[in-house]
């Protein structure tokens, strides 16, 4: 059951959304060669926990960590640890959510590592500007495939796949609610977007095929074939006049 916000409904998640932005500017900074993904969960936890809020992701479902870091063929929920370091050339997708007042925000970012390669800027930029072209279509009285059919366009126009796997979701006052958000599809279907939506759109891109494959760890996700995978993510709410992001600061 797709389960629509108020317009103060909506602020509450804008706070949580805006831990959420704050610990992401900071993360980006703090990325370089030599850093471990431990390292960087601590700093978020830390920050979450200084203005009052909670971290989303560590302990739901048993969860460990506050970040999900996933490096180089990683898709995502790699989980942080004090020996995985990041080196020159890596690119790490950074994912963290926030709980202020019961409700959620959650937002994603690719960064590169020192200095990357142009196939691995190129990825994250497209990945990036796939996931404007979704939010953009967020509107009332679009369908929801619209989102998705935009995202898979722009990524598949570029030489890309989409995972199929792994989508993203409703949000609000639980992590995870319908609808579920494909990142690909077929324009013109799927339900009714309506003002009060608030949704996590995050395309996760892969260099080579869609297909990816769980660890043994039962959560970190990577490519089947080894390419690299990149992901954003917005937290999104959907007003009367378009879409607003809601994990920007």
């Amino acid at each position: 059951m797709v389960i629509l916000k108020s317009l103060q409904e909506i602020e509450k998640i804008h706070q949580a959304g805006l831990v959420v932005a704050d610990v992401l500017a900071g993360l980006r900074e703090l990325v370089k060669p030599g850093i471990s993904t431990l390292e960087l969960d601590a700093y978020a936890e830390q920050r979450i926990r200084e203005v009052g809020a909670r971290p989303a992701f560590k302990g739901y479902r048993g969860y460990p960590r506050t970040l999900c870091t996933s490096i180089n063929d990683q898709v995502i929920h790699g989980i942080p640890g004090k020996s995985v370091v990041v080196k020159d050339g890596d690119i790490l997708s950074i994912d963290v959510g926030a709980i202020v007042d019961g409700f959620y925000g959650d937002a994603a970012i690719t960064v590169p590592v020192g200095k990357v390669g142009a196939a691995a800027e190129r990825l994250i930029r497209v990945t990036e500007e796939a996931l404007s072209r979704g939010i953009e279509q967020a509107r009332p009285g679009n369908r929801l495939y619209d989102i998705s059919a935009a995202v898979q366009s722009h990524v598949e126009a570029h030489g890309y796949s989409v995972v199929r796997e792994f989508v993203g979701h409703g949000i609000g006052r639980s992590l995870h609610e319908d609808p579920q958000v494909p990142n690909f599809g077929e324009r013109g279907r799927g339900p009714r977007i309506q003002a009060g939506m608030v949704l996590a759109i995050e395309p996760m891109v892969n260099a080579g095929g869609s297909a990816t494959v769980v660890k043994e760890d039962n959560w970190t996700a990577v490519t089947a074939d080894g390419s690299l995978s990149a992901h954003f993510e917005h937290t999104v709410a959907v007003l009367e006049d378009g879409p607003q992001v809601l994990t920007r600061r």
